[in-house]
C-alpha cells in the first residue's frame, strides 16, 4: 500500500511565514496609509495656513472704515504643485460682507475661538481641503473682524499620502522575500543533519543494527532514541529467534532421526508385535519430542520477557499455587514410583507472573521426579520467614555433585545420572524466570542427607497480608 509523503517541513515553515506576514503586513499598511494621510494633511494644512496668513496680512481698513485687500498672489503661488492642484480664496468682513474671492467657497461653521480651522468639503465637484483664518484690522481707534478662507484641491495630498503607502509596501515585500529566503536557506542548512542520518540508515546493511552514533539537532535526539531503543529490542529479538532455531534444530534432530528409524522398522516389521513396539518407541520418541519443543517455546517465551519494558507484578499467593501445582503432579511421581508430597501452610505473598511461576515450580519438580530416582521422595515447601518467601523443592536422590551445579544451570547441560531422561533446560528455566521476579535460586545438599535442595527466595519487598 502506497504512502501518502507528508508535506514538506520547509514548505510549511515558508507557507506559515508568509501567511503570517502577510496578514501583518496588511494591517502595517493600513496603520501606514492612514498616518500617511495625516501626515499629508499635516503638511498641506502648514502650506495653507502659511497663504491665509500672508492674504491676512494685506487686509486694511480704508479711508471710508470698509476693508480693502491686496491679494498677494505669491501666497498663492505656495500652494501650486507638480499634481495641477486649484486654489480658491475668499476674504470677508463681517457677517455678510463679502470682500473678494469666491462668494461659493465653502467655510468652516462653528470654529469658536479658534485662530485657524481646517476641514475638508467639495466645491465645483472636487473634493478639497479648507482652511479658515480669523483675523481682525485695527483702525486706531476699534478692530473690524474679517476672516480668510483658502482651499486647494487634494489631488497632491492623494499622490503624496499613495507615495508613502506604495514605498511602504514596497519594503514590506523586500522584506518577505529576504525573509522567506533566509528561512529557505537556513532550513535547508537546518535539516542537512537529517539528511545524513537519512543517507546513513539508507547505507545500513539489513544486519546491521548498532545504536545510531550521527549527530543530529536536539529537537530530533528524542527520535534518534527512540529509533535505537527499537533497535535494541529488535536486535535482542532476532537474536532470541537464531538462538530458538538453532536450539530447535538441534536439539529436534535426534528425535526425528530415532521416529523415521521406528518406522522403517515398522514397516519391515514380520510380526504384528515387532510393529507394535516400533510404534510404541516412536510414540514415545514423538512424546520427548514434544516436551522439547514446549521447553524451547517457553525459554523464547523467557527471553522475550526478559527483553521487553518491565512490566509491573502482580502479589500472589505462593502457597496457594504450590499447593495446587503439587497436588496435579502427584499421580505423576506415583507412576515413577516416588512420594511426592508437598509442606506449608500459612499464606506467603510473593509478586510474581501466576503462569510463569506455575511453570518455574513446574520444571522444579519434573527435574526432581525425573532425577531422584524410583522409591524416593520429594517434598514441596513453602516458609515465609522475616518478610521473605522462599520455595523449596527437596529430594533424597543422587543430588548433583557440588563442583557441577553451576554448570546445570547453563542451557543444555545435563545435571543427571545415568540415563535419566532430560535436555538441560529444567533448571536454566527456573533461573531464568525467577530472575524475572527478582528472585534467587541456590542449588544445595538435601539438609536432611543425601539429595538436592533447590531453593528460590523471593525479595522481601511485599506488604503482609
Amino acid at each position: 500500500m502506497t504512502r501518502n509523503p507528508a508535506p514538506s517541513l520547509r514548505r510549511q515553515l515558508l507557507v506559515w511565514l508568509l501567511v503570517a506576514t502577510a496578514v501583518f503586513g496588511v494591517l502595517a499598511l493600513i496603520d501606514t496609509y492612514r498616518e500617511a494621510v495625516k501626515t499629508a494633511n499635516t503638511v498641506s494644512d502648514r502650506v495653507l495656513a502659511g497663504s491665509a496668513l500672508a492674504i491676512a496680512e494685506r487686509v486694511v481698513v480704508n479711508e471710508n472704515g470698509a476693508l480693502e485687500v491686496d491679494i498677494p498672489y505669491v501666497a498663492l503661488e505656495m500652494l501650486t504643485s507638480a499634481a495641477q492642484d486649484r486654489v480658491f480664496y475668499r476674504v470677508e468682513g463681517p457677517p455678510g460682507h463679502f470682500i473678494t474671492g469666491y462668494q461659493a467657497l465653502p467655510t468652516i461653521t462653528g470654529a469658536g475661538d479658534r485662530p485657524t480651522a481646517y476641514a475638508d468639503a467639495s466645491f465645483r465637484g472636487e473634493a478639497i481641503r479648507v482652511a479658515v483664518l480669523h483675523r481682525s484690522a485695527s483702525t486706531g481707534v476699534n478692530s473690524v473682524p474679517f476672516v480668510v478662507t483658502v482651499a486647494e484641491t487634494t489631488i497632491a495630498r492623494r499622490q503624496l499620502a499613495q507615495a508613502i503607502l506604495f514605498r511602504s509596501a514596497l519594503r514590506l515585500a523586500l522584506m518577505i522575500t529576504g525573509a522567506a529566503a533566509i528561512v529557505w536557506i537556513a532550513v535547508t542548512l537546518a535539516l542537512r543533519p537529517l539528511y545524513r542520518l537519512s543517507d546513513a540508515i539508507a547505507e545500513r546493511s539489513p544486519d546491521d543494527l548498532h545504536p545510531i552514533e550521527q549527530q543530529v539537532p536536539q529537537e530530533v535526539e528524542g527520535l534518534v532514541e527512540t529509533v535505537n531503543s527499537f533497535m535494541v529490542r529488535l536486535q535482542s529479538a532476532l537474536n532470541s529467534l537464531r538462538h530458538f532455531s538453532g536450539n530447535a534444530s538441534h536439539q529436534l534432530r535426534t528425535p526425528l532421526a530415532i521416529i523415521r528409524t521406528q518406522l522403517a522398522l515398522a514397516t519391515r516389521a514380520g510380526t504384528l508385535e515387532a510393529a507394535q513396539d516400533a510404534a510404541r518407541k516412536g510414540d514415545a520418541v514423538v512424546a520427548h519430542a514434544e516436551r522439547i519443543l514446549a521447553q524451547l517455546l517457553l525459554m523464547a517465551k523467557i527471553d522475550a520477557a526478559g527483553s521487553a519494558e518491565p512490566r509491573p507484578l502482580a502479589v500472589i499467593d505462593v502457597t496457594a499455587l504450590a499447593q495446587a501445582t503439587t497436588a496435579d503432579y502427584v499421580p505423576l511421581a506415583a507412576q515413577a514410583g516416588i512420594d511426592l508430597g508437598y509442606e506449608g501452610e500459612l499464606p506467603a505473598p510473593a509478586r510474581a507472573e501466576p503462569l510463569l511461576f506455575g511453570e518455574m515450580l513446574r520444571n522444579l519438580i519434573e527435574n526432581a521426579i525425573a532425577y531422584a530416582g524410583p522409591g524416593s521422595e520429594v517434598t514441596v515447601s513453602v516458609k515465609a520467614e522475616a518478610g521473605r518467601t522462599s520455595l523449596q523443592v527437596v529430594d533424597n536422590g543422587p543430588g548433583i555433585p557440588a563442583d557441577r551445579r553451576a554448570e546445570v544451570l547453563q542451557r543444555f547441560a545435563r545435571g543427571g545420572l545415568g540415563d535419566a531422561p532430560g535436555m538441560g533446560l529444567g533448571l536454566p528455566i527456573v533461573q531464568d524466570i525467577a530472575a524475572l521476579f527478582g528472585a534467587t535460586l541456590a542449588l544445595e545438599d538435601n539438609p536432611g542427607g543425601r539429595g538436592l535442595c533447590a531453593t528460590i527466595t523471593f525479595p522481601a519487598n511485599v506488604p503482609a497480608g
